[in-house]
């Protein structure tokens, strides 16, 4: 399964993604397709510390804060899924 993130009109609004390295965004990619640490880092040949560093490094970079109530990368991934505005 792969997962794109839908834009629409040419103007196109910053999106909080655009933040991320190509690298970080590889690999919410991956998150966005289910796929756990390991999952990620086997597709990336990367190990699964690499793979934790980006993760970190995303959920810094789109401002998803750190607490208890909300899981952060289901976050992470709806700021990819939902595009600009989102």
């Amino acid at each position: 399964m792969n997962v794109t993130i839908a834009t629409s009109g040419a103007a196109r609004r910053e999106h909080r993604v655009d933040r991320l390295s190509a690298r970080e965004r590889d690999v919410l990619a991956l998150m966005a397709e289910g796929r756990s640490n390991l999952g990620i880092s086997r597709r990336l040949w990367v190990s699964e510390k690499t793979v934790e560093f980006h993760v970190r490094s995303i959920l810094l970079r789109l401002d998803i804060p750190s607490g208890r109530e909300d899981h952060r990368r289901v976050l992470a991934v709806r700021a990819y899924l939902l595009g600009p505005g989102g």
